[in-house]
């Protein structure tokens, strides 16, 4: 059998189904699975497959059940097969059977869950995407947190993930940016003019006033002196106006926040393999581009939407516009994509930003975004339906706002970036790898509470604390042991592990393959803490229960064949737990301190 004993199971149960039922299509069985049941005591696997395909069959499931559960019942992997309620047939393992699971885990290694479910398809995962404006704070740390983790689930999967970051260096936010950066600049060259004399004559307002920008002003007083600013010694605008130095001081602050972002992310242990700039495809033509491509499929014209109902978007405007047909691919209104002016609007570019990617070959693009831009997934979805004639998917996955709590209190804001915590701040308070898993410790579109106490607590409430020292512990005893050759382990005789919380543990490891191709599938990493937070307390249960009683001691002088068998248990445990780890992205301790 594989290394995946669901999947395994469900060919056998396929095939028995075939045999059952000869004439049958073979679309018939698409959806039969087999899974663990909701409750253990009913058995190690459940099959729905009786009740797949009891329709086509034109026959009572309970009856295909009975039928399903004698062909199983004769596997020699299998100690019971029992037919239960409209149509299930439940499934008891032998323990030999289950023991073999052992050396299984100690040969694949940390590979152990590698699947072939991706089959090498090319997927694009599109996070963090952050605008350049300030540094990364704990809103885009759970969405950098999440989709690093995916994409390292999508890998274990058996894709080809390209982790990608969208630069937003386009648009009115990034101008707004510039003439901050330049206000520091006039700082770093000993300006007499007031921060408010010089808001009042910028374009919308000083929009960013945190202290991250002084270094920038000095980094531009460093490369251009005072060349920037005017030569009356005012030190106000450059005399020429801004179109002499806002080039320069927007390309060399994107630069520069650029740089500040991918040490943040590094911080983090999170590596994009491409950076991509809005502004680089605008001016490439890349938006032309895609409207000549959606024109010459009839999917763009002039008209006039209604005006929304409730909050108006800032892409309505009550006139003749540039329009794309999004209502033929699923959208609830068709979309602008130039405003009255010409110009593109913030859809049009994220147009062009899809077009590159489909270009590029990807067969799967996935999104992690805020949840406050839900109601813009219709309508990439119907863009890239439109732009590769349906044949890329488009994945969006949601993450809510995170609050951090210290002494059951709100943090207060960092005085560096001026209005929020920064990704910085959390890391240099508990750590990377506790920021990382604590993220994935809730599912992406929950609200979540990251209390700083509560991370850093050794106690079993802390799940990183209670995944971390399970491997800790694996490790000591290894150690102990003299840490003696895997490959050692993998030929000791298992027949001492009979006791259920040995059996069980086995079982919690068997199930990791399956967890991994259902967590990709559904495109939730959180699912990986989860398995990893039971993994852990299944060993500390063993652990503990050796504890009271001695004969379950890992490692006893007197009985060298269990001993081996429960180093071999240990050892296994440690390398699903890495492997697990690997995915999100945390490293494994040795000990705890």
């Amino acid at each position: 059998m594989t290394q995946d004993i669901f999947a395994a199971m469900r060919a056998r149960t396929v095939a028995a189904l075939r045999e059952i039922l000869p004439d049958l299509p073979e679309d018939s069985f698409a959806k039969v699975q087999t899974e663990p049941p909701r409750d253990p005591a009913h058995g190690d696997m459940a099959t729905n497959g009786a009740m797949v395909v009891a329709k086509p069959a034109r026959q009572p499931p309970q009856k295909l059940a009975a039928a399903l559960a004698e062909k199983l019942a004769a596997l020699p992997e299998v100690a019971e097969a029992t037919p239960a309620g409209p149509g299930f047939v439940n499934l008891r393992l032998r323990e030999d059977f289950v023991r073999r699971q052992v050396p299984a885990i100690l040969t694949a290694g940390e590979s152990y869950g590698d699947s072939r479910m991706g089959q090498g398809v090319k997927v694009n995962v599109e996070y963090v995407s952050a605008n350049p404006t300030g540094p990364m704070h704990v809103g885009h740390c759970r969405g950098a947190v999440v989709g690093d983790g995916l994409a390292g689930l999508l890998a274990k999967a058996g894709y080809e993930v390209t982790r990608e970051y969208y630069i937003n260096d386009a648009g009115a936010q990034v101008l707004a940016l510039a003439y901050a950066a330049y206000w520091r600049y006039l700082q770093a060259l000993g300006t007499t003019m007031t921060e408010d004399h010089y808001a009042q004559s910028v374009p919308g307002g000083l929009q960013y006033r945190g202290e991250y920008l002084i270094p920038v002003g000095a980094a531009l007083k460093e490369r251009h002196g005072d060349a920037l600013a005017a030569p009356d010694g005012v030190f106000g605008y450059a005399a020429a106006g801004p179109d002499v130095w806002l080039d320069i001081v927007r390309d060399t602050t994107v630069h520069l926040m650029m740089d500040a972002v991918r040490e943040d992310l590094a911080a983090l242990g999170v590596q994009h393999d491409i950076f991509i700039s809005e502004r680089k495809l605008v001016e490439e033509g890349k938006l032309d581009q895609a409207e000549a491509r959606l024109a010459a499929q009839d999917l763009i014209y002039t008209g006039v939407l209604e005006p929304p109902k409730g909050k108006t978007p800032e892409d309505w405007e009550p006139r003749p516009q540039v329009l794309f047909r999004a209502t033929q691919f699923g959208d609830d209104v068709d979309r602008p994509l130039r405003k009255s002016d010409g110009s593109g609007t913030y859809f049009a570019n994220d147009v062009a930003n899809h077009l590159h990617k489909i270009e590029r070959g990807f067969d799967e693009l996935v999104h992690v975004w805020g949840a406050d831009h839900g109601g813009y997934v219709k309508r990439m979805k119907a863009a890239v339906g439109a732009l590769s004639n349906n044949r890329v998917k488009l994945d969006v996955v949601l993450t809510q706002i995170v609050h951090v709590l210290k002494n059951g209190e709100p943090v207060r804001m960092s005085k560096r970036a001026g209005t929020y915590v920064t990704l910085r701040d959390l890391i240099e308070e508990v750590g990377k790898d506790a920021v990382r898993f604590t993220m994935l410790t809730r599912k992406a579109d929950a609200q979540m509470e990251f209390d700083l106490d509560k991370v850093v607590e050794q106690s079993r409430d802390n799940p990183v604390f209670y995944v971390q020292y399970a491997h800790a512990r694996c490790r000591s005893v290894l150690r102990q042991a003299g840490d003696p050759p895997v490959a050692d382990l993998a030929a000791a005789p298992l027949d001492a592990l009979t006791d259920p919380a040995e059996l069980a543990l086995i079982r919690r490891m068997a199930a990791w393959p399956r967890t991994v191709e259902a967590a990709a599938a559904a495109r939730e990493p959180h699912r990986i803490a989860f398995f990893l937070q039971d993994l852990a307390a299944d060993f500390h249960v063993l652990w503990n229960k050796g504890r009271d009683d001695s004969t379950l001691r890992f490692i006893r002088a007197e009985e060298p064949e269990a001993t081996r068998a429960r180093l071999a248990l240990v050892s296994a445990t440690g390398v699903v737990l890495r492997s697990g780890l690997a995915v999100m992205g945390v490293e494994p301790v040795e000990e705890m301190r």
